[in-house]
């Protein structure tokens, strides 16, 4: 488990302390990076299908990359605000296998680093928009995560040590980890890092099951109890996010995507991404590179 987190960098995009009103209201926003939100007064609501969590005075708030979220302010809600990139060498995400929205109490040390690396990184608020729309775009996300390259280094590093800590916050066993520790439980964990770790590969149900010594649909049944999806389509959603976050950070042509993504041709991998998405691959970049 501790290997696996240090396959993971995070860099720090926006910081800022903003006060927000009633156009603070945004439907099924899935961004490709993380944000952390501390809420000092006022009150609005964090939801999507599954839940509603309401932002209170005296909280701190993770919305992991790729989780589908809705933001809402009825009047006024005043609140610091760290949205933060992450990358690895193998493609892996810490919360890949647990995109919820987690809530917690503020301590008095999260206070300071939320103040900290506001102080560390001045003018890296989100001056324009605070519309979705308007700054999740390829350029602009490209503006912010290259000012890292002319902060100080020990600027850089304290950062980051920051960033980590307020992570850890929700690395939990009773927030970030299966309570059940069962063979079953390591089973299916193990088949979400093989699958997340090689999605350039030829993945088969059949192959994660003779890796789990189960039969296939024995070994379908298990992933299903465990995720809640079938492992086909798991896999195919798990793709189409690193497509996602490779579309937007890269200027790869969409056969070398299809490819690194696993999927046999350009044609097959288009069909999936807009049944996934609801957009053609080149309707999703366009979107990500128009300012």
């Amino acid at each position: 488990m501790n290997k696996h987190i240090f396959r993971s960098t995070f860099t720090l995009l926006n910081t800022d302390h903003v006060k927000l009103n009633k156009n603070w209201n945004y439907k099924n926003v899935t961004s490709t990076f993380y944000r952390l939100y501390l809420i000092d007064g006022g009150e609005g609501k964090l939801y999507n299908a599954a839940e509603v969590l309401n932002l209170e005075d005296g909280y701190i708030y993770l919305v992991p990359s790729f989780t589908t979220c809705s933001y809402y302010c009825d009047s006024y809600l005043s609140q610091y605000y760290i949205s933060f990139a992450e990358d690895s060498a193998d493609g892996s995400s810490l919360f890949s296998s647990n995109r919820n929205i987690f809530k917690l109490k503020a301590t008095e040390d999260d206070i300071n680093c939320f103040k900290k690396i506001l102080h560390l990184n001045p003018n890296r608020g989100l001056h324009t928009s605070y519309n979705p729309n308007v700054y999740e775009k390829r350029p602009i996300l490209k503006t912010f995560s290259e000012q890292n390259e002319f902060m100080p280094v020990s600027a850089f590093v304290e950062t980051y040590g920051i960033l980590l800590q307020l992570i850890s916050r929700f690395l939990t066993p009773e927030l970030f980890l299966m309570e059940d520790n069962s063979t079953i439980h390591s089973k299916i964990s193990d088949a979400i890092n093989y699958i997340q770790t090689n999605l350039q590969s030829n993945i088969t149900v059949a192959c994660l099951a003779k890796r789990a010594n189960h039969n296939p649909d024995y070994f379908s049944r298990l992933f299903y109890e465990n995720t809640g999806e079938r492992p086909l389509t798991y896999i195919q959603s798990k793709r189409i996010e690193r497509a996602q976050l490779l579309l937007t950070t890269t200027d790869m042509p969409f056969y070398e995507i299809a490819t690194e993504t696993g999927f046999e041709n350009l044609s097959y991998f288009s069909r999936i991404f807009k049944n996934i998405t609801g957009q053609t691959p080149s309707s999703y970049k366009k979107h990500s590179l128009v300012i």
